[in-house]
């Protein structure tokens, strides 16, 4: 008997709680991956087809995700990539600096012989198109709904969804969470995550310079600590506009949200320099505290977090969906395995070998995120020459830049083939 046996008393097979772009992309790559599996997401905004524009249509202050090539690579995959590159900027270079300093680290795509090391893309424009690509599927969405408990069940898990003043009951096989780490679902279902607060908040908005930002994404180290600019706008033109993740204090995220634009394109040239020349304007500015989440043991019988509700990052290095990207590939490839084997996907053990296989990815990348926060953090003189020894050093030595580079064009790692048999990208 397998799990879609006429015996089955399940509702669905997988249960996804939230749509957003992790909950998303993993419907859409289980929908194309394992055609016969019957998924369904719960999402507490509502959707509708009608609510999708004929034309996409940017805006200044949208917020955007940094993409690794190998991110693209995934997105190719599934489908996607071709609509998703219409807006897609190009990084075609990083420049690491230490500000103040003489250490500095280049890298550019040309010297991999690839077309960029990465693409900044509107969050917005990256949801469209993958609700467009979900409403041709077999995907079920609940929504507007919110799963706001869940009980183990004999074939799965049994989930109670609310909507309205409604409850409901829907049975799985499987619950994954896919909804951040904000919705308190994730502590109401008992995991338990390990927070540390960086005493910092993250500041995002887009600005304007004076000067092309060549495609270039800069990753500047201050002493009031990180900040990163990333091209953004056009695909095609290097245009003036870029990305800002700028790393503050709670006073000082205090003073400058309370300045007029003009004093915190000032304030941000006080910090990052004159490289793009000067700051003309900043737009709408949102912001969140900073802090490196991770849950130890993401999965249970019947239930697995993904995304930022296993782990968050900080978000200089721009590895956090990136590295969710990968985790999500890794289920959707143990998922089919599960499939073929008759298997149901809540299995614990088919679980398991998901976090076995996730876990290395996941441990390297907080460690390479967390590591430059720490070493970047401190202004003693010793710790700072250095690390600016380091950066020159990894500047001249190829060996070592190619390891940086592999690392922040997020290539290495499993991930699935939506086509084909599962591979790794190391073979």
């Amino acid at each position: 008997m397998t799990h879609s046996d006429t015996s089955d008393t399940c509702d669905t097979d997988v249960i996804i709680a939230g749509g957003g772009l992790a909950g998303a992309t993993l419907a859409l790559a289980l929908a194309r991956a394992v055609p016969g599996l019957r998924v369904t997401v719960a999402e507490v905004f509502p959707l509708s087809a009608d609510a999708l524009p004929a034309s996409y249509q940017p805006s200044y202050d949208a917020r955007s995700t940094a993409l690794a090539w190998g991110s693209r690579m995934i997105f190719e995959e599934l489908g996607l990539w071709q609509r998703l590159s219409e807006h897609a900027t190009p990084i075609k270079r990083i420049h690491v600096s230490d500000r103040g300093r003489f250490g500095a680290t280049r890298l550019d795509a040309s010297t991999f012989r690839q077309q960029a090391l990465g693409y900044v893309v509107d969050n917005r424009w990256m949801g469209l198109c993958l609700m467009r690509e979900l409403l041709a599927t077999d995907v079920q969405w609940q929504a507007p709904a919110e799963i706001v408990d869940m009980t183990p069940s004999e074939q799965g898990v049994s989930v109670n969804l609310k909507t309205g003043d409604a409850i409901s009951t829907l049975k799985a096989h499987c619950l994954i969470v896919a909804d951040g780490g904000r919705s308190g679902l994730r502590e109401k279902l008992g995991f338990q995550p390990d927070h540390h607060g960086y005493n910092q908040n993250a500041l995002i908005a887009n600005v304007t310079t004076s000067d092309s930002h060549g495609f270039t994404a800069f990753e500047r180290f201050t002493d009031a600590g990180p900040m990163a600019l990333l091209p953004h706008g056009s695909p095609s033109r290097a245009g003036h506009q870029s990305a800002l993740v700028w790393t503050l204090n709670d006073q000082e995220l205090e003073e400058v949200l309370a300045m007029p634009d003009s004093d915190k394109c000032r304030r941000l040239q006080d910090r990052f320099g004159w490289r793009l020349g000067r700051f003309t304007r900043i737009g709408e500015c949102n912001h969140y505290p900073l802090t490196l989440t991770t849950v130890d043991e993401p999965v249970r019988p019947g239930v697995a977090l993904v995304g930022n509700a296993a782990h968050a990052l900080h978000p200089v290095a721009g590895q956090g969906f990136n590295l969710a990207l990968r985790g999500l590939m890794t289920l959707v490839e143990q998922f089919r395995l599960a499939a073929e084997q008759g298997r149901s996907p809540g299995d614990f053990q088919i679980l398991r070998r998901y976090q076995a296989l996730h876990r290395p990815d996941w441990q390297q990348t907080v460690q390479f995120s967390d590591s430059l926060i720490r070493i970047f953090g401190h202004s003693l003189a010793p710790v700072a020459a250095a690390r600016d020894a380091g950066l020159v050093g990894l500047d001249l030595l190829p060996g070592a830049k190619r390891l940086f580079a592999r690392k922040a064009m997020g290539t290495g790692g499993r991930r699935a083939v939506i086509n084909g048999p599962a591979t790794s990208d190391k073979e």
